[in-house]
Order: C-alpha cells, then sequence, then structure tokens
C-alpha cells in the first residue's frame, strides 16, 4: 500500500471507530461485557496508542540511531496482522486505559484523538516510500516493526476494537 492510501486507511478507520462509538447513548458508552473494557475505555486506549507518533515521528534521525533498520523483507499487511494474532492481544500498561471514564470526557478525548490523527498525517509526509519501508519502531508485542508494518497495524488496531465493543452490545 502506498503512502497516501496508508494514510488514508489509517485515519479512516480510527474515524469510523470515533464515529461509533461518539453515537452511543451513555448506558451504552458505560456497558463492558463480563471482563472487557467499557465503550469509553477503548476509546481512550486507542487515544493512548496513538498519542506517541507524532512526537517519535518528527524525530526521524532519532529512530534511525536507535531503532536502526529492518534485516528483513517488509511483511504485508496481512502478515502482520497474522502475526499480531499470535501475540497475547494484551495491551502494555501505559495502554491500559482508566478503571472508569465518564461519558462527559468523550468530546475531549475525541478531540484530541482527531488533533493527534492530523498531527501524526503531517509528520507521516515526510517519510518517503523506502524510509518506510526501512526505518523500524520498536511494538509491544511484535517487536521491531518497519513504519509501514506499524501503520498496517495501526489502521487495523481501531477496528479490532470496534468488533469488540459491536460483539458485546
Amino acid at each position: 500500500m502506498k503512502k497516501q492510501d496508508l494514510m488514508k486507511e489509517f485515519i479512516k478507520n480510527h474515524q469510523e471507530v470515533v464515529q461509533y462509538i461518539d453515537g452511543l447513548n451513555e448506558s451504552e458508552f458505560d456497558y463492558a461485557k463480563s471482563g472487557k473494557w467499557t465503550a469509553g475505555q477503548q476509546l481512550e486506549h486507542i487515544l493512548l496508542t496513538i498519542k506517541p507518533f507524532p512526537k517519535i515521528l518528527n524525530a526521524k534521525t532519532f529512530i534511525r540511531e536507535k531503532y536502526g533498520n529492518i534485516n528483513r523483507p517488509t511483511w504485508s499487511y496481512r502478515t502482520v496482522l497474522e502475526n499480531y494474532t499470535k501475540t497475547s492481544l494484551k495491551a502494555p500498561a501505559q495502554f491500559v486505559p482508566q478503571r472508569s471514564l465518564s461519558i462527559d470526557r468523550k468530546a475531549g478525548i475525541i478531540a484530541e484523538i482527531n488533533s493527534t490523527l492530523k498531527a501524526i498525517s503531517d509528520v507521516f509526509e515526510n517519510y518517503t516510500e523506502d524510509e518506510l519501508d526501512t526505518l523500524t519502531l520498536p511494538h509491544p508485542l511484535l517487536g521491531q516493526l518497519t513504519i509501514r508494518e506499524m501503520f498496517y497495524l495501526m489502521s487495523y488496531h481501531p477496528l479490532h476494537h470496534q468488533k469488540q465493543m459491536m460483539i458485546g452490545l
């Protein structure tokens, strides 16, 4: 997937889940199937997972020096998802939402997600197709991923959480 298409998909999928959650009433927003997160917690989790990207992507030299280049062929979207489903699928502590999130925080979190998506899109423009396939970032479950692979996964991620919410309701 080319850079522009990848970013369009990333933004579209995040906006889709945000619109879904924004349309939930208070009882739906607060509902959690046994042991699962509420829609509010899912929303906060999505924000927590994208929040680091504007800063780290803006530090291309740091990425190159700290994480280097990948030493294998770039995985396809399908391969990334297949490898992801083989992990624990458990969010590391820094990406786990608060235990309770009131609906009055929904609009603020949505606004922050939207501004973060814009910032990511702006910084992403500074990357070449080659850099997307060679520069790496660490993923807590999959290890080193190219930036393209990271965005394949992060494009899928909100849809994964939307499915969890829809099954639960």
